[in-house]
């Protein structure tokens, strides 16, 4: 009984930035389930633009969708990492953020389609207003961190409204409200932590665990689109030569961008830098989004060597490579931030450009990717190599 009703309500205070064997919880896996959702929604919209020759359209309608639902994610991870109590109170706020979602989910459709952002700003709507929710109580039940809490809910708050009344306009400056609003989302955490007088007591640990998970899951959803592309595309026409070694260099890409991902772990930059956190977490946009649309861009791929869509060799070609090289740009961009290795940053960007290049290159689409597949195992092939060499110095050094 007594622990029944200790789980029933717990004091939100700050959890312990240095507690050992912190760990994702399963609330928090559920979470990150649902939200792949969404991201798979706004997957899958990309590559119907993409396949229709809609290509500058639909990456704005993505840009646009995938980023309410990676800020609603990231602020609930940051606020997580701090103050989860995993009380009743928190698991029913944190699953009506779930719940909002996937109303924005069911709403990414009409978003590409008809340009209607009523259903996806409803559910950011619910999300945002549960994250108000926790803030208030944080900031009832931790006197030490309310100025910060506080700020954080009236941001927040503020800011909604702001979407709220954008529905409103004009679809002519509705784009540029767009950006005002964005800008105003990304200074919010920046105003409450710089002026709260109090951090929040995230944990770096986790945090890292936290955007790794993520990363994962959405590499997974390219492993699932481009499987089921592949799979239609053999069913339909049969397996071909050109499918096959698309599906291969598929793979070499994704499993290259896994390993440049986690290659090299932020946690020790994040101990070091406050400033630091604040432009890996928000980085991670441009990372999450690029490995969603990688998906989409296989999928048109395999169409178009199908003849299924009335898309060129060469725009299929880039709608593969460019999410691949801003993979690399910014995964690159942020190691070196958290690392000071700048060689690293070189090659990825080096690595990215040749990535691109291969998509303009004449050749045939098939071979195009595998080229881009066997280039990004070139440059994992040598980060693994040049850090056997550099433990072979030290070991010699210390000996």
């Amino acid at each position: 009984m007594a622990e029944g009703a200790r789980r029933w309500r717990m004091p939100m205070v700050a959890r312990d930035r240095d507690e050992e064997h912190r760990a994702a919880t399963p609330l928090e896996l559920l979470f990150d389930l649902c939200f792949v959702v969404a991201v798979a929604q706004a997957a899958v919209s990309l590559h119907h633009a993409l396949a229709e020759n809609h290509a500058a359209e639909g990456v704005l309608a993505y840009a646009m969708v995938f980023f309410a639902i990676f800020w609603a994610w990231m602020n609930f991870t940051w606020f997580a990492s701090a103050y989860d109590t995993d009380d009743v109170p928190y698991r029913i706020l944190t699953l009506v953020q779930i719940a909002g979602v996937l109303v924005l989910a069911a709403g990414v459709p009409a978003t590409f389609e008809h340009h209607n952002y009523l259903l996806v700003t409803i559910g950011y709507a619910i999300m945002r207003t549960a994250m108000i929710a926790q803030w208030v109580r944080a900031a009832i039940e931790h006197p030490e961190g309310r100025q910060t809490a506080l700020r954080y809910a009236i941001g927040i708050g503020i800011v909604q409204v702001g979407w709220l009344v954008r529905l409103a306009l004009p679809e002519s400056i509705g784009i540029a409200g767009f950006a005002i609003l964005v800008v105003l989302e990304l200074l919010v955490p920046v105003w409450a932590e710089r002026t709260g007088g109090r951090t929040t007591s995230w944990h770096p640990a986790h945090i890292a665990e936290r955007y790794g998970l993520f990363t994962i899951i959405v590499l997974g959803e390219v492993v699932l689109a481009s499987t089921i592309a592949i799979q239609t595309a053999g069913t339909d026409h049969g397996v071909s030569s050109s499918l096959l070694i698309l599906a291969g260099g598929g793979l070499l890409l994704i499993f290259s961008m896994w390993w440049a991902y986690f290659k090299r772990p932020a946690i020790g930059g994040l101990r070091l830098s406050d400033g630091s956190a604040f432009i890996w977490g928000y980085g991670h946009y441009a990372i999450f989004a690029a490995g969603a649309a990688l998906g989409a861009g296989i999928e048109v791929a395999a169409e178009t060597i199908e003849h299924a869509v009335p898309v060129t060799d060469t725009a299929a070609a880039f709608a593969v490579a460019v999410p691949v090289a801003v993979f690399l740009v910014v995964t690159g961009l942020l190691q070196t931030r958290m690392s000071s290795d700048r060689p690293v940053l070189l090659r990825f960007c080096v690595t990215a450009v040749l990535v691109l290049a291969a998509a303009a290159v004449p050749m045939s689409l098939a071979v195009a990717v595998l080229v881009m597949g066997i280039l990004t195992t070139v440059l994992i092939s040598i980060d693994v190599i040049q850090a056997h060499q550099t433990l072979r110095r030290a070991n010699a050094s210390s000996a």
